[in-house]
């Protein structure tokens, strides 16, 4: 399936928009909106048949990377569209809200891009030229039947050749991908990610998630037989931004936020569309009956409570990345003083999207079932696909359940324990079978 070419020629006529100009941050936040306009626009459209058909959106993710969206937090020297974190998570809920599933697919993509953004090598940056190209980055981390994401995926040289062997699940938005990034043990015992192109031989990408919501995530199985890796394409798993975990889940969150904000469309939408109420009403029309008004007004306040909380987290994640810079610039009789700034940062960082997590999970959840409530029997059709909304609200929040977060935010409150000491472990010894992509 292709787009439209109107659709196309819309977003590529403005994917230079802002480039190089020396604009404000808010004039590039508006810049990329624009160009973005026509593809989450023809999303929107085309979500409810792939939902229904069981297609996947192969084309419009692809139109999404032409676009730049992938390359939207790299500088504008870089090709990039130069958005800070909170920017970017704006136009994510918008990305969800026109189809949850997107920002979910990619997920990794914009985990890896935070990654080499915080990294400055030599290498980040080649890889960022990558990005800036359109280069879509899927990955593939955890294995079952363990309680950590690592398993028995190994990286190992043979006659000379860097050779990856072993299964992966979950492996979010990788179908979709033009570079596999997969979590190995190495040879010397230690943690690498080996980014693997999407077509090679060895390599085989399974979409067999059958998971009731969030249906076109492409969250299969990756299996690896002998696959070569370049021997430029092996990163050090300890080469990650320090609130990384706090932006994996935060895409999560803002994918919920979207959620919410589809729910409230769909109710004013469908409330405007009925004809006739039922005999107990306060109105003869439904958009003038009071219980039917407060019952889409209480939606719209969950989907405003959801954004909030999304751009409460991404402004936390924006003030980790500031410190980093900070820590970066500063003299080495300085650097320990900042080092301790970034920590208190990705610690805030932390519980603000932890917070975010908890309420945003219950505002999407209320907001997708209260949807029905303004409506009549015709809002449960399946033509309608409204109960989506449901499904996937209540799959994301079941990927990193919420009732784990809860304890850490009450124990960080009451206890001042450290939001990130589990993650302080390596994978093969933490437990971290939550969050299981």
């Amino acid at each position: 399936m292709s787009l439209p070419a109107d659709v196309r020629a819309d977003a590529d006529a403005g994917a230079g928009a802002g480039a190089g100009t020396g604009v404000r941050p808010g004039a590039r936040l508006t810049a990329a909106r624009q160009r973005l306009a026509p593809v989450f626009a023809h999303i929107a459209q085309t979500a409810v048949s792939h939902e229904l058909e069981g297609t996947r959106p192969f084309a419009e993710t692809r139109a999404l990377a032409e676009a730049g969206f992938g390359a939207l937090r790299l500088p504008v020297e870089a090709g990039g569209g130069g958005l800070g974190v909170a920017e970017f998570f704006e136009l994510l809920v918008e990305l969800a809200a026109a189809d949850p599933n997107q920002p979910q697919l990619w997920r990794n993509h914009i985990a890896f891009v935070e990654d080499r953004l915080a990294g400055g090598s030599e290498r980040d940056r080649e890889w960022l030229v990558r990005i800036a190209d359109g280069a879509v980055i899927g990955g593939a981390w955890s294995e079952t039947g363990t309680t950590s994401i690592l398993g028995d995926t190994r990286l190992e040289r043979v006659d000379g050749r860097l050779l990856l062997n072993g299964t992966k699940y979950y492996s979010t938005g990788s179908i979709y991908a033009d570079r596999v990034g997969v979590l190995a043990l190495a040879e010397d015992g230690e943690l690498r990610i080996a980014l693997i192109d999407a077509r090679s031989e060895g390599l085989e990408l399974v979409d067999d998630w059958t998971g009731f919501g969030q249906r076109a995530t492409g969250s299969g199985t990756t299996r690896l037989r002998d696959v070569v890796v370049a021997e430029d394409a092996v990163l050090d798993f300890t080469d990650r931004f320090v609130s990384q975990e706090a932006v994996f889940q935060l895409v999560l969150v803002a994918a919920l936020a979207g959620v919410a904000r589809a729910a409230r469309v769909d109710a004013v939408e469908s409330v405007l569309a009925r004809a006739r109420s039922y005999p107990h009403a306060l109105a003869e029309r439904p958009r003038d009956d009071a219980q039917v008004q407060q019952v889409v007004g209480r939606i719209a306040a969950h989907a405003a409570v959801a954004e909030a909380s999304v751009a409460r987290g991404a402004h936390a994640l924006d003030a980790v990345v500031a410190a980093v810079a900070g820590a970066e610039s500063v003299a080495p009789a300085a650097a320990g003083a900042r080092d301790g700034e970034v920590e208190t940062a990705a610690r805030s960082a932390a519980i603000a999207v932890y917070e975010a997590q908890v309420a945003v999970a219950e505002a999407a959840l209320q907001a997708s079932t209260l949807l029905f409530d303004a409506l009549g029997s015709s809002g449960v059709q399946r033509s309608a696909a409204l109960d989506r909304h449901w499904r996937n609200a209540r799959t994301l929040t079941s990927h990193n359940p919420r009732i784990y977060k809860e304890r850490v935010i009450g124990d960080f409150y009451l206890n001042g324990a450290d939001p990130l000491s589990i993650y302080s472990q390596a994978p093969r010894d933490a437990a971290t079978n939550e969050d299981p992509e």
